[in-house]
């Protein structure tokens, strides 16, 4: 059965998680895309691909992401969607058909665990533009380290928009921070409200720039 979050469910998350949106330190974003997004109507309807972004099961395997659904991807989710509907996108009815298709991931890796690392996923509509860590989109530029803690967490969020009917890649985009573990900021919710406003600011945004959000 599929998830329909109500645009009262995401304007309450968002109500409860925005006190706290600022404690989040700067968040570095690149934005690519291939057609002109800003031409979309409001009102276009969209879907949520329940399978994350960068699961094995997704189709290309691109991003970043938990493997399959989750509590934590279901706070991606949530943020995610109210960014949507801002930018006047509406959401399917269950079951319905729509043109947009919308594939979210995330990443929550352990700077000190050893395991916890940043995955070189491609950055760039249909993984062709380049991979981060390579000098080519998230990583670069900023300092992203949250004051003098040593315990730190990198948090990653990729949002990518799909035409449905031909599953080309339309919009893509990263959005990449780093907070104490100890941190508010380090709570899911939060840091997926923060992610999210920074991954939509300007939307469609200027396709292969990486900008700062503060």
């Amino acid at each position: 059965m599929k998830l329909h979050l109500s645009a009262a469910m995401l304007s309450a998350m968002a109500l409860t998680l925005g006190g706290c949106a600022t404690a989040v330190p700067p968040v570095e974003v690149t934005r690519f895309h291939s057609a002109a997004p800003t031409g979309w109507a409001a009102g276009t309807h969209y879907v949520v691909d329940t399978v994350p972004l960068g699961d094995a099961a997704a189709p290309d395997g691109v991003g970043v992401g938990a493997s399959g659904p989750s509590l934590e991807w279901d706070s991606y989710r949530a943020a995610v969607e109210r960014q949507l509907q801002l930018q006047g996108f509406v959401p399917a009815e269950n079951g319905a058909r729509a043109p947009l298709k919308v594939r979210i991931g995330f990443d929550r890796a352990d700077r000190n665990a050893g395991v916890g690392k940043r995955s070189p996923v491609s950055v760039g509509v249909g993984g062709s533009t380049g991979s981060y860590g390579s000098g080519v989109g998230l990583g670069i530029g900023i300092n992203l380290g949250g004051g003098g803690s040593k315990w730190m967490l990198d948090l990653q969020l990729a949002v990518r928009i799909d035409d449905a009917a031909t599953g080309q890649a339309l919009w893509e985009g990263r959005a990449l921070t780093a907070v104490s573990a100890k941190a508010p900021a380090a709570q899911p919710s939060l840091a997926a409200a923060k992610l999210a406003d920074a991954l939509f600011k300007g939307f469609p945004g200027e396709s292969g720039r990486t900008i700062t959000v503060k």
